[in-house]
């Protein structure tokens, strides 16, 4: 399913089964109020959101990336964070799952999405990426 690659990310979840598209749409309306400078890309067929570095990205279980496709309740629909290692992580929320760098929490359906929680996430996400852009800036001048 190449085409997955070219869609803009409406389209994305316009082609997903119902009971993903409603817990990716409520993601997608926390990540969009909490990272405003963000871009929304489609990027490996799924939405990303980057601004200095990627920040983080929703991933629906049907969309097959590298393996076989999964079912909402064999999976759930991703919440990436690809600067997870950084991230405190007090309440383990976030798997690692032996990646070493992109941390992920799933959902199966709406209630389990803790909206307090997922924005405390995403303000902590944006407050790494924007020390990504400090480090650009502050580079010392050779004399």
């Amino acid at each position: 399913m190449n085409d997955w690659l070219t869609r803009s990310v409406d389209e994305i979840i316009d082609a997903i089964p119902r009971e993903e598209q409603v817990i990716v749409r409520r993601l997608r309306v926390l990540v969009l109020e909490c990272l405003p400078t963000a871009m929304e890309k489609n990027t490996y067929g799924a939405p990303f959101y980057v601004h200095h570095k990627m920040i983080c990205f929703i991933w629906p279980p049907s969309l097959n990336w590298g393996g076989k496709k999964r079912t909402l309740q064999e999976r759930g629909v991703s919440l990436g964070f690809c600067q997870g290692h950084l991230m405190l992580n007090d309440d383990g929320a976030l798997l690692a799952e032996g990646r070493k760098q992109m941390y992920c929490m799933y959902f199966k359906s709406l209630k389990e999405i803790n909206e307090a929680q997922i924005r405390a996430l995403l303000f902590e996400a944006d407050l790494i990426d924007q020390s990504f852009s400090k480090k650009k800036r502050n580079r010392p001048h050779n004399h």
